[in-house]
Order: structure tokens, then sequence, then C-alpha cells
């Protein structure tokens, strides 16, 4: 049961790193300029390429970060003479700064300018990394992942708030494939450099690769990205900064807590709060002219279908890749090397999709292609509930890279449309709206793959998960994706059409 236990926690912070690059990381449509009175055209002073890829080297580093530090947990759990099931702790202290500080990237970007919070989170998340390479104890390290997490909450949303504000609309998807390339190879060169590291070096290093990186990363931002701004006179919202963090953080650690044995009043009583929370925010927000997160966004149409969408399929894709590995460990009996080898798949599939994403929208359009895709991705989720050990690796493999395929597709598409009708002076509050509800959802996916999981041990009597109860997981987390069609049916037909270029209608329109 520990080892069950242990492995959770590891997959658990895996699922959300390679759910994140599945996720497309950065939405994006609408263009936003800085200065008054604005201008119509986009702040391009660079090639769209070239400003994707600059802030794809920030995403890159946190995603390499994420997923070499899954393999090194055990031996950091030795060095520090603490349990492997205590370093939860470093993650979700992680975890609780991104709920707290990604609400407030836009009203910050707004008034600093997007490049300068872009370079500073980038330099956060380069100290945080070298005090989580100094830890001598578990205190220290937890201290030095929230601080890490703070970093990182800047850099995601801003990162893509840069982009927005600095690559036209007719170029956004190309810039998102761009983008999301260089962050994609992190999760495939993450499992195998993890284990060099931890068997030749030390695991410290893990956090001493991110310095280059970021450095790198830092000076591209400055000499290459432009310096734009939101509408600076807008007051910090310091009220629901901390409704919102408060609602946000027991949100994240009542639905982790949810899943886990002899927790589950602690957990309801989190969920509680932070739904009394939300409500106290959502008053608030109501009253205030510039809330941190603006509800009102979702009265925008295709925003809100995105997300609505988006949501459903995100929580699949949060618990899918926290239950590939477990299955293939606990229920296969295949070891942590031949496990990463199999799972690289979805991320393989997903960088093949990139490429081929604007052509296709570009000849079927948003709506078709994600209700085509939505189908195509659930299927592919059911289709891992009848894996067994009997099956041929090759097959295995290449059903999952057919399945990241067409759920990176779907996410591209989620993400590029979300913001095609927002008002330019409002993209800053919907990134952050965006990537708060993108956090919290996938926290959410994988708290429903581990309660099914659990409800499965309990049933058959078991200590652990058997392959039952994983084809159970699979099978509901399918039904929630494929949901998600429902919503994607409600775009019109012409949704997204000066992103994508196209204009020949719809046959199966509303």
């Amino acid at each position: 049961m520990d080892e069950w236990n242990d492995m959770r926690w590891r997959r658990r912070n895996l699922a959300s790193i390679s759910a994140d690059v599945n996720d497309g990381l950065a939405p994006g449509v609408e263009v936003v300029t800085s200065g008054a009175p604005r201008s119509e055209e986009p702040v391009q002073t660079r090639g769209y390429r070239v400003i994707a890829l600059v802030v794809a080297s920030a995403l890159f580093m946190q995603q390499l970060d994420g997923t070499v530090l899954t393999v090194a947990l055990p031996t950091m759990a030795r060095d520090l003479a603490t349990p492997a099931t205590s370093l939860s702790l470093a993650l979700t202290s992680y975890l609780l700064a991104l709920a707290l500080f990604i609400p407030a990237s836009g009203t910050l970007a707004d008034k600093f300018g997007s490049r300068t919070i872009f370079c500073s989170a980038i330099g956060v998340f380069l100290l945080g990394s070298i005090l989580c390479a100094q830890s001598g104890s578990l205190p220290t390290l937890v201290a030095a992942r929230f601080l890490q997490g703070i970093g990182g909450a800047m850099m995601v949303p801003v990162g893509r708030l840069v982009l927005l504000r600095s690559v036209a609309k007719a170029d956004m998807v190309q810039a998102l494939s761009w983008l999301v390339m260089p962050a994609l190879i992190g999760p495939i060169l993450g499992p195998p450099l993890g284990g060099f590291i931890v068997t030749w070096l030390d695991w410290r290093w893990i956090f001493y690769l991110n310095i280059p990186i970021g450095i790198i990363g830092m000076i591209g931002a400055w000499m290459l990205v432009p310096e734009v701004r939101g509408d600076a006179r807008l007051r910090f919202d310091v009220s629901g900064f901390f409704l919102s963090g408060i609602a946000l953080g027991c949100l994240l650690f009542g639905f982790e807590l949810a899943s886990r044995p002899g927790t589950g009043l602690i957990a309801i009583g989190l969920l509680v709060i932070g739904a009394v929370f939300g409500w106290l925010y959502i008053r608030h927000a109501k009253h205030i002219a510039d809330p941190i997160l603006d509800p009102t966004l979702m009265r925008v149409p295709t925003f809100r279908l995105s997300v609505i969408g988006g949501s459903l399929t995100r929580i699949t894709q949060g618990a899918q890749p926290f239950l590939l590995p477990l299955m293939f460990q606990l229920g296969f009996g295949l070891s942590a090397a031949k496990t990463g080898t199999i799972t690289m798949a979805g991320a393989v599939g997903a960088l093949a999709m990139k490429a081929l994403a604007p052509r296709v929208l570009r000849l079927w359009g948003f709506r078709r292609s994600l209700i085509v895709s939505g189908l195509a991705s659930s299927a592919g989720y059911a289709t891992c509930a009848f894996f067994r050990p009997d099956w041929s690796i090759p097959l295995i493999t290449f059903i999952l890279a057919l399945s990241g395929f067409f759920t990176s597709f779907q996410f591209t598409g989620f993400n590029a449309i979300a913001y095609a009708d927002v008002d330019k002076e409002r993209m800053s509050a919907a990134t952050s709206f965006y990537a708060t509800f993108q956090q919290l959802t996938l926290s959410l996916g994988i708290c429903t793959a581990a309660t099914v999981l659990e409800l499965g041990s309990l049933v058959e009597g078991k200590g652990g998960p058997t392959l039952n109860s994983f084809s159970a997981a699979f099978i509901v987390v399918a039904i929630i994706s494929a949901s998600a069609v429902i919503w994607n049916r409600r775009f019109a037909p012409d949704a997204g059409a000066a992103m994508s270029g196209h204009h020949g209608g719809d046959a199966d329109g509303e």
C-alpha cells in the first residue's frame, strides 16, 4: 500500500506536467497593443517564430524541470532523510503558489509590462531552483519550491500574453505551433535525463540545469520581445487576490485529499471553505470595475464555450498521464524505464500534430475540427481501458501516439479560439482567468482518476488498484471527455475564421 501511495504522488506531478504540454501551453488569438490610443495593429517588431521560441525557452525549462524531478523523488527522499510520501509537500507547495499567483499575473503584466514581468518570472524561477538545489531539509525544499511556483505562475500566463500582444491574429495558430514544439521536448527528454542524473551525478543538478536555459530565455526576451502594457490605471484587486487565493488553494487541496484514504473529512472541509470563499469572491467581483478574475468574461460565447469544453477535456487529460504509468507498473509489472518509453508516445504524437494543425483548421474550421478531434481523443481514452499485459507494446504505443495527436489538436483549437471575441482591453484578464481554470480542472482530473481507483480497490477488497479499477477509471474519464462534444457543437460554423483562414461554412452547422 505504501508503494501505491508513493507512486501516486510521483505520477500525480508527472500528470500535471504532461497535461500542460498537451494543452498547447498558449491560448491566444486576439492582439493587444500598448499605449493610448491603441492601434488596431499588433506590436510585432520581430517574426512570430522568434517571439514564440523565446517564450518557449521558459516553458521548456518548466516542463523539463517537472518531468526530471518526478524520477528523482526517491533519491531526494533518501538524501533528505524523509519518507518519500512526505515530499508531496514540495509538490503541493508549488501548486499552492500557482493557485495564489496565476490570477495576479495579468494585472501585473498590465501595470509593469508583459516583457518585464516575464523576465522577472524567469528570474524568480531560477532563484527558486538554486535554493531547491541548496536545500538540506524538507522545510527548506518546500519553501524553495513555493518560490519556484511563484515564478512558474507568472511565466506561463504572461508568456501567453507576450505572444498575444506581439503576434498578428492571422499568424496566431502558426505561432502556437512554434511555441509548443520546444516545450513538448521537455517531457520526452525528462525521464531518461532524470535517470541519468540520479544514477551518475546528484539530484541537485536537476535544478542547476534550469540556470543556463533560464538565462538564455531572459536575454532573448529582453532583446527580442517588445514591452507592451494594458491599462496601467487599473487598481490592483487586493481583496480579490486574497479571496480567490484562499478559494483556489482550498479547492486544489480539497480535490487532492478527496482521493486519499483517511482524509475525507479534511477534504470536505477544504472544499466547503473553497466554495464559500469562491462565492464571496464572485460577490466581490460584481461590485468593482477591475476584478483580478473577471467572471463577466463568460458572457463572451467563444470564450465561454472554450472554457467549458476545454475544462471537460482537460479533466480527462489530467487523468490519463496519471493512470497510464500506474497501470503499466502496478498492473502489467513493467519497469519504470519501459513505462517511460511507452508513455512517451503521447508526447511524440502531440509533437507531430503541431505542424498539421494550421492546415486542418484552415480546411475544416474550428467547430468541425473540435468535434472530430474530441470524438477521436475520447475513443483513445476509452481504448486504454482495454489494455492488458498480453497486448503488443507496438500496438499500445501506436494507440497512445494517436490519442496524444488528437488530444493535443483539440487543445490547440480550444486555446486559439478562446480569445477570438475578447476585447483587446480585457486580454490580460482573460489569460489569467483561462490559466486559473486550466490548473483547477487539471487537479480535478487527477482527483477523479484517483478516486475511481480507490473505490475500485475498496469494492474488490484489494490493497491497491487492479486492472479492472484502471479500466473503470479510463471509461469514466472517456465519458467526461466525450461530453465536451456537446459544447463543441455550439460554436458558430464561422467561429475563429479570421485565425484559421476557413471561410467555407460548415455543412453540419446550426
